[in-house]
């Protein structure tokens, strides 16, 4: 008999258990981006811009100034908006700003307190802003913003990066400046737990496996890869990967995970750095190929083009872009503004968008 997963009311069905990728595959576009110009939308922390690059060329085709610190550019649940979370670091006048998709170009900003990241409940009814500042989750209407509730997560300092259950029941978040990881019940917003992970340690992105069971964590101290048990909320292994571990992205096919190594423990790193991006296997859970950047480099946050071909990463301490070819491993640059962040590739394939850049179902 075929395994069902049970969804929480109002998310999509699982089509197939065994990769929850499976609708996020080679060019498996929804309507619902039908006219997306094919973009890279990049946000400078620093110049408080986004530079928008043309794929198909490797050239910037457009730049605008957006709010404060911009961090990520967080695809909505509907696909219908971009939004860039300018989480104006240390001021209150955070805001987010709106991409149309099908034009590339910004709309009026909303003001938000303190978007460092944001999510998307299952049911696509509320964003999840990730006040990091405040160790805060504000739910918001997925549309107008307007905050519908909050909830403190204390023991959670520098909240900011999630992945969700494979049938959106919980949600883990990453603490980054308390070494632990946070349980979050989606259905009954409360918190369940922490797990610490490491004392010291400092982790970042996170990313469950394609049949929903381990959830893998990226560790900028740990210099790799934690993996837990998400239902039983248990640390299982670690995989070494790179000095700086940070970002994490599925490939098309949902067999392997692609970890970017930002090439320093510093949260502000030197240029040049040993960045590199590793290659792991979902089935083995073993690194299968290493990336680095000739020269040096800072590789962070991005995702992976609609055809799987190209994996974008910002780097960090670089005030540039690269691309790795996912076939051969070898990376194009392209300069950008003053330390860019969660960069979004778009369109993506996927039904829905559960938030950071791109995470799709």
């Amino acid at each position: 008999m075929a395994q069902t997963v049970t969804t929480v009311p109002g998310m999509p069905p699982v089509t197939n258990p065994k990769n929850m990728y499976s609708d996020a595959g080679f060019n498996m576009f929804s309507p619902a981006v039908a006219g997306a110009l094919p973009r890279i939308y990049v946000p400078n922390l620093r110049s408080d811009n986004v530079y928008v690059i043309d794929p198909k060329t490797f050239k910037v085709v457009d730049k605008f100034p957006v709010g404060h610190s911009p961090q990520h550019v967080v695809p909505s649940w509907d696909l219908q908006t971009l939004w860039v979370t300018n989480n104006a670091e240390g001021r209150t006048d955070g805001s987010l700003t709106p991409i149309d998709p099908k034009t590339g170009r910004p709309g009026k900003a909303v003001l938000v307190d303190d978007p460092y990241n944001m999510y998307f409940t299952p049911n696509g009814k509320e964003a999840i802003v990730v006040a990091e500042a405040h160790a805060r989750l504000d739910f918001r209407d997925a549309h107008s913003m307007a905050l519908k509730s909050s909830l403190q997560v204390p023991e959670c300092k520098g909240i900011n990066h999630a992945d969700f259950s494979i049938d959106g029941r919980y949600a883990i978040f990453t603490c980054e400046f308390g070494g632990k990881v946070a349980k979050i019940d989606m259905v009954h917003q409360k918190v369940v737990g922490y797990l610490e992970l490491h004392k010291g340690g400092m982790p970042q992105d996170i990313r469950v496996s394609p049949d929903g069971k381990v959830f893998y964590v990226a560790d900028m101290m740990a210099n790799g890869v934690y993996l837990l048990d998400g239902d039983s909320f248990k640390q299982i292994g670690f995989i070494k990967t790179g000095i700086g571990t940070h970002g994490m992205y599925p490939s098309r096919d949902g067999t392997r995970l692609y970890v970017a190594n930002r090439g320093s423990n510093k949260v502000h790193g030197p240029r040049n750095g040993p960045g590199s991006v590793s290659v792991i296997d979902f089935a083995t859970r073993k690194v299968v190929a290493n990336w680095p950047i000739p020269g040096g480099g800072s590789p962070d946050m991005g995702n992976v083009t609609a055809d799987g071909k190209w994996l974008w990463l910002s780097g960090r301490f670089d005030d540039v872009v690269y691309a790795f070819d996912t076939a051969t491993g070898k990376v194009k640059i392209v300069k950008v503004g003053m330390e860019p962040h969660g960069l979004a590739v778009w369109p993506q394939p996927g039904r829905y968008s559960l938030g950071h850049t791109g995470i799709m179902r």
